[in-house]
């Protein structure tokens, strides 16, 4: 059964320039290749009337909101990943954050982890969600899992309009969000849905 467009959201996840250009500094193998199927995915979604989210990553210059684990990419004289206002944080070309979307800043691997998303989602009247972008096994798979444990209705996360650095990664981590009721189409079912 297909979600009603009026109360779907997509998501867009951390297609940033850090995370998916060859010179990243966090660079996701498999995510350059997804920027055109992410890219139809939005036309799409716009197309049938979902909110547009656009979810990115924006850290202190001096690493101040960053993981502990990540710290060390902050120190004196090395680049910072995702900086506010650095070219890494921008959106990789062909994405663009147009009147109506909306943008949310997170310092985490889960859209939701300490941000306004679930609000923007209720407010908006959503209960169901879309997903693309990177990293499966971290950014992914944690908004999955937290969009599951908030009992949204619908949870679909486009297989071939996600990526990790690996295939094999990617198909495990689609393999565990199955198994939690999580739909999984390529974009071409998706579309055709």
């Amino acid at each position: 059964m297909a979600a009603d467009e009026t109360r779907t959201a997509l998501l867009v996840i951390d297609m940033q320039n850090d995370f998916v250009l060859p010179n990243g500094s966090l660079r996701v193998n498999g995510g350059l290749a997804i920027v055109p199927n992410v890219i139809k995915a939005v036309e799409v979604a716009r197309s049938r009337g979902f909110l547009v989210i656009w979810v990115v990553r924006e850290h202190d210059p001096l690493g101040r909101d960053v993981e502990l684990f990540r710290r060390h990419l902050y120190a004196d004289g090395k680049p910072k990943p995702t900086s506010k206002g650095s070219k890494g944080s921008e959106l990789v070309d062909g994405l663009v954050i147009k009147e109506g979307d909306y943008k949310v800043v997170k310092t985490r691997f889960s859209a939701f982890f300490n941000t306004n998303l679930h609000s923007v989602l209720l407010g908006a009247g959503i209960d169901s969600l879309v997903v693309t972008g990177v990293q499966t096994p971290n950014c992914i798979r944690q908004t999955v899992f937290d969009g599951v444990a908030l009992d949204y209705k619908s949870v679909t996360v486009i297989v071939d309009a996600t990526a990790a650095a690996t295939p094999n990664v990617h198909d495990a981590n689609i393999y565990d969000m199955k198994n939690i009721g999580v739909l999984a189409p390529t974009l071409e079912e998706w579309c055709q849905s």
